[in-house]
């Protein structure tokens, strides 16, 4: 009996529960998440709901500010990180189908959809090169590596255009025009590119594009190779500002500015750069070779374009003010 009550005492030594010792690091951080949670759950405001996936509505972004605590500042960057993240996801997602359910190799890689951010001066190519101090002021945009891909596959001929389409249910609704420009109503236009490395599910695009689309910072659109651009054989611009027609050489001036143009589109608004002043132009009307039909796009590039001006936009303020 003495025997099996110390194998029992044993047993009962064996099976006695045992304390965890929790470190003071490891605790801290159970208390932040916990903290984490409670203000998660009881003092953040919902996302407001939207029907679609690719819209990213920058008005929803919370507020960082570590004024109202560490803890809200930390999970309003961490809801905003991952409203982006489920953005990007939703383009990737509809990417890896495009390439799933492709005919062929060449129709996997030529279309993209994508997400829309500004161009800027971190893309102006080196001194030398031709683009080089007019990222703002030419149609080139900075796509992914996979339109190099297209162009070589397809064996395009330059000028290699793409064409930029706001999407029903995909693209954010239009964005408020500057003071002093009205919206176009654009739904597409097209532009050459100024280079091939901008992320896998991005596109940057110069300012007066992005305001002929009315995009604004992130929203979603649709990219494409294009190659049945017509060429063109006339245009025709309204200037905003009659002080361009007043340069004595203003024809040359617009020959050798549209020469950062591979093509246009009708109801755009393009700037040109010229003695240090930015000077706006309306494509009022474009007309294709060599039947001089009107059409919505046209290639300008290595095209025998014959181009005109129609009354300045001031001049039919003024004009519109007398009446």
């Amino acid at each position: 009996p003495a025997k099996r009550g110390k194998k029992h005492e044993a047993d009962t030594r064996t099976y006695q529960p045992q304390t965890t010792k929790i470190s003071m690091p490891r605790f801290i951080a159970l208390l932040f998440a916990l903290r984490l949670a409670t203000v998660s759950s009881s003092t953040s405001s919902p996302p407001v709901p939207v029907s679609s996936p690719f819209v990213f509505d920058i008005a929803n972004q919370r507020p960082v500010s570590f004024r109202s605590g560490p803890f809200k500042a930390v999970l309003s960057k961490w809801e905003n990180a991952r409203d982006l993240a489920l953005l990007e996801q939703s383009v990737e997602d509809h990417n890896a189908e495009i390439v799933a359910t492709a005919p062929d190799v060449v129709s996997a890689v030529t279309s993209r959809r994508l997400i829309v951010l500004p161009l800027d001066e971190r893309f102006d190519p080196p001194a030398g090169m031709f683009s080089h101090g007019h990222v703002q002021t030419g149609d080139k945009m900075s796509l992914p590596a996979c339109f190099w891909q297209a162009i070589q596959k397809k064996v395009a001929e330059v000028p290699w255009l793409f064409e930029v389409s706001r999407v029903d249910g995909v693209t954010g609704t239009r964005a408020v025009m500057p003071i002093g420009q009205e919206d176009a109503g654009l739904e597409r236009v097209c532009g050459g590119a100024i280079d091939f490395r901008s992320p896998s599910n991005y596109v940057f695009l110069p300012r007066w594009m992005m305001l002929a689309l009315a995009l604004k910072p992130r929203d979603v659109v649709d990219v494409r190779l294009i190659e049945d651009v017509p060429p063109g054989s006339a245009v025709r611009l309204r200037p905003h500002r009659s002080e361009f027609l007043q340069i004595s050489n203003h024809q040359a001036v617009l020959e050798t500015e549209l020469k950062h143009y591979s093509a246009l589109t009708r109801g755009s608004t393009i700037p040109f750069d010229y003695m240090g002043k930015r000077y706006h132009f309306d494509v009022v009307d474009l007309r294709s070779s060599p039947r001089g039909e009107k059409v919505p796009m046209a290639k300008v590039q290595d095209c025998d374009l014959a181009a005109e001006f129609t009354k300045a936009k001031d001049q039919m303020k003024a004009k519109d003010k007398k009446k």
